[in-house]
């Protein structure tokens, strides 16, 4: 990812697609997805649906600057399944995206070409089914600050029409906020002139 570039290209929603070979039939499922932890839930829900299933192979792509993604192929020849997955991502541009192909076999094998081009296909249907967004790439801080400066702060945020994640006022306040890259620098330099306020990096969403 660029200095510059600070947006990325997801799905909103959940999708399906469908593709049948020789009585085999693999289908797609696309997931928004962030959290790998969330994975094994994912697969195992997908094979209570689907017991009788021969496959569950899948691909994922995380994070705006989309540089990590895993490849999984359940038991199909190595290559065939979870990189043909990604591969669609790759060429569709699309990040914090999981992709789960179901396959059911129909008695024929279809050969390493078939298989690549079945799990290939299933996921474009998926992605042909969903819907793709641009969402910008935010850094998400930490704000904390005395109960007298919270007008001064709060003139900002609603200015600058942050995100607010959470906030607690207290004696002590605390805000956590999400902002666009390309607005940090002046957002950030506008709260640093408050007397007494604490600024916290705390991830990149």
């Amino acid at each position: 990812m660029s200095l510059f570039e600070d947006t990325y290209q997801t799905i909103e929603f959940p999708a399906e697609g469908i593709f049948r070979d020789k009585g085999s039939k693999f289908i797609a499922y696309a997931y928004p997805f962030k959290d790998e932890a969330n994975l094994k839930d994912i697969i195992a829900d997908l094979k209570s649906q689907h017991p009788k299933a021969r496959h569950h192979c899948y691909a994922y792509r995380l994070s705006p600057d989309r540089s990590v993604f895993r490849v999984n192929d359940d038991g199909e020849p190595s290559g065939t399944a979870g990189r043909p997955i990604l591969n669609v991502l790759l060429s569709m541009d699309v990040t914090n995206i999981l992709v789960v192909v179901v396959r059911y076999f129909g008695g024929t094998l279809l050969g390493v070409p078939g298989l690549i081009n079945a799990y290939k296909t299933a996921t474009q249907e998926a992605l042909a089914n969903a819907q793709i967004v641009e969402k910008t790439v935010n850094d998400v801080y930490e704000l904390k600050f005395d109960y007298l400066q919270m007008n001064d702060v709060m003139r900002i945020v609603k200015e600058t029409d942050l995100g607010v994640l959470s906030q607690d006022f207290d004696t002590n306040c605390k805000i956590t906020f999400e902002i666009r890259k390309l607005q940090v620098n002046e957002v950030i330099g506008r709260m640093e002139k408050i007397e007494g306020v604490e600024i916290n990096y705390l991830r990149t969403i």
